[in-house]
């Protein structure tokens, strides 16, 4: 197998890999948006409100840290959710499919209009009000959730089209985080701020220095979130800044890695049956353990390590934390104000018209192309899935609202919003897409 196969071979296998997750992901965020739902509406909307409100305690020598658990799980797990996702962005513009220009115009330019044409929709009917802070609400898409119903629709879907709304959701989260430092930032604590920036240079010195240790990136991060967390920024953007921080490269070559352990295996299947050899045997199995070890890049080990905490602790917390809505008679009424009408038309409509544009665009003025077996109409079908914004969206809207009522009445709309853009976004692609594509 040449390097060039090696590399397209391992980079199909770690996209497989977090295509799966993510699939799973939406299943089980599905269901706790449900619970929560059930929760709220069932006569026990105080005994959701006492949870969220439990205390949450940490002390780290003489710093005394209290959370509510909706505030931690806000700004404390989902800390780990940003890394995640920094790090996925990271590995896709080093070795994915935002490595090269060609591959990653497409979805860079269709995920900066796909967050246009929401923030217009929702400035269209808020425009002048106090309610315009919340413009950033429906202009994230939730990848778990489109990558999920992409794959309730089996083989009909052409890889291509997988790997463009993968490509396109990992732009979006990352520009989904720039919206959130730039726009969503509190007043600032400049010494902390300092802190933050001292700190962050100190992870990249390591990076530089090729310091390969989990221990350091860990202790140093956790400094991070906290002076982040004091600062006035959201807590959040400690992740992302860690991210790109940890290094993606390895302390030993794939190839030499392969070399010495055939070789360490050699020897240990010629000694297996000498009882006199046994401590030499284990030695060198702790010997090929490590080797195993430094191959993988500190990045690939922490994505690897933390996306099952993520995918089905996490996330699935905040939407428990996050969804519960509590459905009043008066509150469907409240569907036509411009806040809901801003947040789930431009989930809805706002996401699909900016995508679809975009990429029609700049494949006609020979700027970008559509994967090998993709089409327009399928793209336009791609472009309504991306109107589910349920996670980051919901993440917005407390930073965005502090009126009670705003913030209630975005939860309903993104949920709506979410839901007809994943409906509709299905039937179409069944209705446009053969089932034969997949082959084709």
């Amino acid at each position: 197998m040449s390097r060039t196969q090696r590399i397209r071979s391992s980079i199909q296998s770690s996209f497989t890999e977090f295509f799966q997750r993510s699939t799973s992901t939406g299943i089980v965020i599905l269901v706790m948006t449900g619970i929560a739902l059930l929760w709220t509406n069932s006569g026990n909307y105080e005994s959701y409100q006492a949870f969220l409100h439990q205390p949450v305690q940490f002390t780290f020598g003489g710093l005394h840290l209290d959370f509510s658990f909706e505030h931690f799980v806000n700004d404390g797990l989902m800390v780990l959710f940003f890394l995640v996702v920094g790090l996925e962005i990271k590995r896709e513009l080093l070795v994915g499919e935002l490595s090269s220009r060609k591959t990653a115009l497409l979805p860079m330019i269709a995920a900066v209009f796909g967050m246009i044409g929401p923030g217009l929709t929702y400035l269209a009917f808020n425009a002048g009000t106090e309610a315009v802070r919340g413009w950033g609400v429906p202009v994230a898409t939730d990848i778990a959730f489109a990558l999920g119903v992409l794959a309730l629709l089996g083989d009909r879907i052409p890889t291509g089209l997988r790997v463009v709304l993968a490509a396109l959701a990992i732009v979006d989260d990352l520009l989904a985080v720039l919206v959130i430092a730039l726009f969503y930032t509190a007043s600032l604590n400049m010494t902390m701020l300092v802190w933050a920036v001292v700190i962050t240079a100190v992870l990249f010195i390591g990076n530089r220095l090729r310091i390969f240790s989990l221990w350091f990136y860990g202790t140093l991060g956790l400094a991070l979130w906290f002076v982040v967390l004091q600062s006035g920024i959201h807590a959040t953007i400690a992740g992302v800044v860690l991210a790109m921080c940890v290094p993606a490269h390895s302390r030993i070559d794939r190839v030499s890695f392969f070399t010495r352990a055939r070789n360490i295996l050699d020897a240990i299947a010629q000694k297996v049956d000498s009882d006199e050899e046994e401590g030499a045997q284990l030695d060198a199995v702790h010997s090929l353990e490590r080797m195993c070890e430094h191959v993988q890049t500190p990045l690939h080990r922490i994505e690897h390590g933390m996306s099952t905490l993520v995918s089905f602790i996490i996330m699935p917390l905040f939407a428990l934390a996050n969804a519960g809505v509590r459905i009043e008679s008066d509150m469907i009424s409240g569907l036509l104000s411009p806040v809901s009408l801003g947040i789930a038309l431009g989930l809805f409509v706002g996401k699909q018209a900016g995508i679809t544009f975009s990429v029609w665009l700049s494949c006609k003025l020979g700027i970008t192309q559509l994967p090998s077996g993709v089409s327009m109409t399928q793209m336009y079908g791609v472009s309504i899935l991306c109107g589910i914004g349920f996670t980051m969206a919901l993440f917005v809207a407390h930073l965005a609202f502090t009126s009670p009522e705003h913030l209630a009445m975005s939860k309903l709309s993104i949920l709506l919003g979410s839901t007809i853009s994943a409906v509709v976004g299905a039937m179409v692609l069944t209705m446009l897409t053969p089932k034969e594509a997949k082959r084709a």
